[in-house]
């Protein structure tokens, strides 16, 4: 037993038009007259996947995902060439959000985000605090420029020299001392497959180098699809040399618009990529929020311990309904 509920189909699923070409995949999960809430992946680029469905109770919740844009099974994908990202942005992000609830009728609803997905849902809440209920989030992070620095420019890069040596190394050698994740991104648009593809194998075995706790030198088994790490890898670097297109410290700054919201925190204890104390931050700056620590775990929510507490967290909020 894992622990998650039993894995379950949607009952509903479309194509969103989200204006500037662009596609926006969605489904809904369980009760049609359940208790409406919102998954937001991470990534950016990871997608919605059939585990997140049984984070939650479908017998309660009216679950709805979406796979954030050029990702997933929204089109155009990323892992084409000729994909432009131009308006693949947060603000745009936020209102896909929006556009999606007034879709599909719904008043107000959860919203549950992790990593990235836990920036996005906060940009998000902030805006539209009125159309929100309760809110759950894992991996916190808030889209200060120095979270960005601390995973992408040289922070973590103490613990994991070499790794990090071996991804600068994929950078030519002209431009080894310029911003990374600039240079990977034009690395990810060459007119060269080979290099195109190298690049994105580097970038995601970065990442996957620090994601778990203790440390992994495997590839995570996500990045093992060539067109997701291709997607992934420059959606990801797309975002992070513009700082997601985010006002340093904005997140926090505005977080007393979500006053009145209840909220859970949970951070893994040795979390490489969203370290505990961004969490804590937070939850200073949000006083409804209840901050939970998983021990001996790092950026990973499928184990077993953290799995627990992202269950817990979204059965508490069933109650309440």
């Amino acid at each position: 037993m894992d622990g998650l509920y039993p894995k379950i189909d949607p009952y509903e699923h479309g194509q969103l038009e989200a204006g500037d070409g662009n596609f926006v995949y969605w489904e809904t999960c369980g009760n049609p007259r359940g208790k409406p809430a919102l998954v937001i992946h991470g990534g950016p680029g990871s997608g919605c996947t059939p585990w997140h469905r049984r984070l939650f109770d479908c017998a309660a919740y009216r679950l709805v995902l979406f796979d954030q844009r050029n990702c997933g099974r929204s089109q155009p994908h990323a892992s084409k060439l000729g994909t432009d990202l131009a308006s693949n942005r947060t603000a745009n992000l936020v209102a896909d959000v929006e556009r999606l609830r007034e879709h599909l009728h719904i008043d107000r609803w959860l919203v549950w985000g992790g990593s990235w997905g836990s920036t996005l849902a906060l940009v998000y809440a902030e805006a539209y605090a009125h159309r929100v209920t309760e809110i759950v989030l894992w991996g916190i992070t808030t889209g200060r420029h120095r979270e960005f620095d601390w995973l992408f420019r040289g922070g973590v890069a103490l613990l994991f020299p070499e790794e990090w040596a071996r991804l600068r190394a994929g950078v030519p050698a002209a431009t080894r001392d310029a911003d990374v994740p600039n240079a990977y991104n034009g690395l990810l648009h060459d007119r060269d497959p080979a290099i195109r593809d190298r690049a994105a194998l580097d970038w995601c075995r970065w990442e996957s180098a620090t994601l778990s706790w203790p440390p992994s030198q495997e590839l995570s088994p996500r990045f093992t699809d060539p067109d997701f790490r291709m997607a992934f890898a420059r959606i990801v670097t797309h975002y992070v040399r513009a700082n997601a297109w985010l006002a340093d410290g904005v997140v926090l700054r505005d977080a007393g618009r979500l006053s009145g919201i209840p909220g859970v925190l949970i951070s893994a204890r040795v979390d490489l990529q969203a370290p505990i104390g961004w969490a804590w931050d937070l939850k200073r700056a949000w006083p409804n929020s209840n901050l939970v620590v998983v021990d001996a775990a790092g950026h990973d929510p499928s184990v077993a311990a953290f799995t627990r507490e992202l269950i817990r967290a979204t059965d508490q909020f069933a109650a309440r309904y």
